[in-house]
């Protein structure tokens, strides 16, 4: 364990009132990985305050000891600096604070393709989902100059597919997926000045299960097809899922992003989110989720987001990130 994992293993400590002792290596058998860690406390996407300490949160539940207990070499690369609301304009109220939110994405960006040119797999900590934006961007920007396109799974209980002129709260943290694949806000949609940073038959949506109607248009009007919800979870299994999905996002490109926003989950299992939805995934689906994810190979990047640690119980909602980044790492239970 690193000296900074034993800071953040006694911090937890001192929050959740645990003992905490070496953490044990997970059974893995995927090739070791060297990886960065990227935060992004942003949260001038949403309404509810407080996923700016997202980051913080999962760092204080031991994210750099657990990856390095799987054999994988860890940097913690810090922050991206972020604007504070109060000392800010909210702008139109359309699309509330995203001139900074712009800003921030776009040097989220460039911190993401200098970590990739550094051979290095970033794992970007949100912050609200508006993040996705900005490390997207960064990871299709690399591999656009290699030649290639990337693909993208999207796994949330919204679709994120509004715009300034759909969006029902003006809250940018719904808009990053529009963007993505080419629509408003032109100044997210822009970012590395390239548009669309990936195409819908690569763009796989799973869990959904809160889509306003004008999002549902624009899941027409971009074409997208991926798009699992609850219900063909519950009725095909995560496996079937997950494969499909997979299949998907990873036909001719050179791998894929991971989106995670921790809203997917149940507010049984995830409390501490900004917009929690009824019906999400168990806690044993997220984690099959995210051990098919591992042994498919393909994953270039990682954000999880929306991480709340004012609406959270003990840290529970940024323990099971942890956990769930390690299975996306190659954790097993055997």
């Amino acid at each position: 364990m690193s000296k900074i994992s034993e800071v953040l293993a006694h911090e937890k400590a001192a929050v959740t009132g645990s003992s905490v002792g070496p953490i044990k290596s997970g059974v893995q058998s995927l090739p070791p990985r060297k990886i960065r860690i990227l935060g992004v406390p942003l949260d001038l996407g949403a309404s509810r305050r407080g996923v700016d300490m997202g980051p913080s949160a999962v760092r204080v539940a031991g994210l750099e000891a657990h990856l390095e207990a799987l054999g994988h070499d860890v940097t913690d690369g810090g922050n991206i600096t972020v604007a504070i609301a109060e000392t800010k304009h909210r702008g139109e109220e359309n699309a509330r604070y995203l001139k900074e939110i712009a800003e921030t994405c776009t040097k989220v960006a460039q911190e993401v393709s200098k970590t990739l040119e550094g051979g290095m797999t970033p794992v970007i900590l949100g912050g609200d989902h508006s993040v996705a934006a900005g490390s997207v961007s960064g990871v299709a920007e690399y591999y656009r100059s290699q030649q290639q396109k990337i693909g993208l799974i999207w796994i949330d209980a919204h679709s994120d597919l509004n715009t300034p002129e759909t969006s029902p709260s003006g809250n940018v943290h719904g808009m990053p997926l529009a963007a993505l694949l080419g629509l408003e806000p032109k100044s997210l949609a822009d970012i590395c000045g390239f548009s669309p940073k990936v195409l819908p038959e690569n763009t796989v949506l799973i869990g959904v299960r809160d889509i306003d109607a004008t999002e549902k248009e624009n899941i027409k009007r971009v074409g997208l097809t991926e798009v699992y919800t609850m219900r063909d979870i519950d009725e095909r299994g995560m496996r079937a899922v997950m494969e499909d999905a997979l299949r998907a996002a990873g036909r001719g490109t050179a791998g894929y992003q991971v989106s995670l926003d921790m809203d997917w989950i149940d507010p049984e299992n995830a409390p501490g989110v900004g917009t929690p939805v009824r019906g999400g995934a168990t806690y044993r689906e997220a984690h099959l989720a995210m051990e098919i994810i591992a042994d498919h190979g393909g994953m270039l990047s990682l954000e999880v987001v929306e991480v709340n640690p004012v609406l959270d119980e003990r840290n529970r909602t940024a323990d099971l990130a942890v956990e769930l980044i390690s299975s996306a790492f190659g954790k097993k239970i055997l």
